[in-house]
């Protein structure tokens, strides 16, 4: 079989036709912050309250929403988005594994509803009987007070 020689001129012309047809204009490229990506079940800073002075925004002026484990504070706020923060006191939960593994729930449960909650700020703050109760009953109560929060202000 005959050896093929190729030029290097018509390698880099290849190659060059090869990364053209790959590479999209722009703004058309999918980037984190593009909105068409926003339906992914990520928790970006921009839905998370990060500054003291919004906490303490959603702690003076808020619709208090509580059952027997979690309370939830809605800030008076409109954004574009809703925000949600926490406020997980170490004398209620004394262990941060327990903490963490709650931070987790409440942040998979505010994913899975963020398009239908409303664009406010949000803290979630716990009680001690939260650490009798099953991840279920917690995901239970969570939705209860999503649903709460959302007839709330379509009043509001």
């Amino acid at each position: 079989m005959p050896e093929r020689t190729v030029s290097a001129r018509a390698c880099k012309l290849a190659v060059a036709a090869a990364y053209c047809a790959r590479a999209e204009p722009r703004a058309e490229r999918a980037s984190r912050h593009n909105v068409a990506n926003d339906f992914s079940e990520s928790f970006p800073r921009r839905l998370r309250l990060t500054r003291a002075s919004d906490f303490q925004q959603v702690f003076k002026n808020n619709i208090r929403r509580a059952d027997e484990c979690v309370t939830i504070l809605v800030g008076t706020r409109k954004g574009e988005n809703p925000r949600l923060g926490f406020a997980i006191a170490r004398k209620q939960v004394a262990r941060a594994v327990k903490r963490n593994a709650l931070k987790r729930l409440f942040r998979e449960s505010f994913r899975r509803n963020r398009y239908r909650l409303p664009a406010r700020d949000m803290v979630i703050m716990v009680r001690r009987e939260i650490l009798a109760a099953g991840p279920a009953q917690i995901r239970a109560s969570l939705e209860r007070h999503w649903d709460s929060i959302i007839e709330q202000c379509k009043k509001s």
